[in-house]
């Protein structure tokens, strides 16, 4: 039997026939996986729970509800930890400029371009969900504007630093009826 090697298992604690407390114990048991890192995601939140969980060997817990942006960037924390490909790359291409995910910073064709802390936040989100339309009100929701105009005009001065031709944009689509998707390279 072949052994399949995973980069890191997400359980629910409330798992039909074994409960995902039980499962981490088994896969840290094993030298086989013993090492491969476990996130458990569950209703069940309580501190009770939480602290069974991550004395069974889990390297961390979240309890439902959950945004996705913060589990991306708890699977990224675990693997960049544990020696495992993130999902989510460092850089981000779109055409002759650079997006660096992590120092927030654009260039274009090498040169530094000046981004605002919201045109950073938003391209940072925009390329977490690349290839994905993300709607316009979860793009801005720190903001008091009700009406997502604000995230409009940053997206409007992100396409004249990012694109060729701002009003025919390739890379900072908009999505009618949705928001808004980044489609790098």
């Amino acid at each position: 039997m072949e052994l399949i090697e995973f980069d890191l298992v997400v359980l629910d604690v409330m798992m039909p026939g074994e409960s995902g407390f039980d499962l981490t114990t088994w896969v840290r048991s094993k030298a086989e996986t013993s090492k491969t890192p476990v996130l458990l995601l569950t209703a069940r939140g309580d501190p009770a729970d939480r602290i069974e969980g991550l004395s069974r060997g889990a390297d961390d817990y979240m309890s439902k509800p959950f945004d996705p942006r913060e589990l991306a960037l708890r699977v990224d924390a675990i693997l960049r930890r544990t020696g495992g490909k993130p999902l989510t790359p460092r850089e981000i291409k779109l055409g002759p400029a650079v997006f660096d995910m992590e120092r927030l910073e654009l260039t274009r064709d090498g040169k530094l371009q000046r981004l605002t802390e919201a045109e950073a936040q938003l391209l940072k989100t925009l390329a977490i969900h690349a290839h994905a339309a993300v709607e316009r009100m979860s793009l801005s929701p720190d903001t008091a504007d009700i009406t997502g105009r604000a995230v409009d005009v940053q997206v409007t001065r992100l396409r004249r630093k990012l694109e060729a031709d701002p009003k025919n944009p390739r890379y900072l689509q908009t999505v009618r009826g949705v928001g808004y998707m980044l489609a790098p390279d």
